[in-house]
């Protein structure tokens, strides 16, 4: 359905993990990053689009600062999970959350307060009147 990038604004692809349909975690001979297709980045918030950039229909994430922007998302979302190869999924996903309040303030805040809001969104749980 979605072809594998070749090309990446860090040069060209030597490998391309797909971590969901049209998302792509890309290596170069120097570098890499997650590049996110056009037609699904419809699933990443508007905090989560500004910290990419736009090219050749893709919106990139750069791996030192900005990758883990794109596993928040997919993690929140349920679109993508940690790798079995991963034994402390906590410890991962905690380095994830370390990573954005360090390098990505902004989308933090920004994740933390849509988070907020949807659960005060969400209706109480009805309890019955004990007797």
């Amino acid at each position: 359905m979605f072809k594998e990038p070749e090309k990446s604004p860090w040069g060209k692809v030597q490998y391309c993990d797909t971590l969901c349909p049209g998302v792509f975690l890309v290596s170069t001979a120097s570098h890499g990053g997650t590049m996110v297709s056009k037609e699904v980045e419809a699933f990443l918030s508007p905090a989560a689009k500004k910290c990419g950039f736009r090219q050749n229909g893709f919106i990139c994430f750069e791996e030192d600062a900005k990758e883990d922007v794109v596993l928040r998302e997919l993690l929140d979302k349920k679109l993508w999970s940690v790798p079995d190869r991963i034994k402390d999924r906590a410890a991962f996903e905690e380095n994830i959350n370390n990573n954005l309040r360090k390098y990505n303030p902004d989308y933090w805040r920004s994740r933390q307060q849509g988070r907020a809001t949807e659960s005060a969104a969400r209706p109480a749980p009805v309890r019955s009147a004990e007797r």
